[in-house]
């Protein structure tokens, strides 16, 4: 399987983050990957690296409930911005509420919603949606 070349992680947590990143590695899953703390974070940085043309991520993994700006305000403000690439977004939350897994299913941009802890069959999953 053809692994992603950029991937970025958008969570809050630490321990999140840093296993994160542990299973990605261990599923060969990405080339390399971006990291941001809040959806406002991210954003800004997202729109610097189009604005400069530079390489966007191919998936994006979103947490939901982050300090200043959530998950949901991102992506909102995300599908505001116009770029030629099409990045594919997972939320990626403990959360098991119905009712963010349905509001997640209603943005075209969101692929799919991944119940914490990311496992090396989610990841390899992503990919091979990612390659369809």
């Amino acid at each position: 399987m053809k692994k992603i070349d950029l991937a970025c992680v958008i969570d809050d947590d630490p321990i999140f983050v840093f296993s994160a990143k542990k299973i990605m590695e261990l599923a060969d899953f990405c080339n390399g990957f971006l990291v941001f703390h809040n959806g406002k974070e991210a954003l800004n940085h997202l729109k610097a690296i189009i604005s400069a043309e530079d390489e966007l991520p191919d998936v994006i993994l979103l947490d939901l409930n982050m300090p200043v700006m959530d998950g949901w305000e991102f992506l909102e403000e995300f599908i505001k911005i116009k770029s030629e690439k099409v990045i594919t977004i997972y939320i990626v939350s403990s959360s098991i509420d119905p009712s963010d897994i349905n509001k997640a299913k209603s943005y075209d941009n969101v692929s799919n919603y991944i119940v914490k802890p990311v496992t090396i069959d989610s990841l390899k999953n992503v990919l091979q949606n990612h390659q369809n």
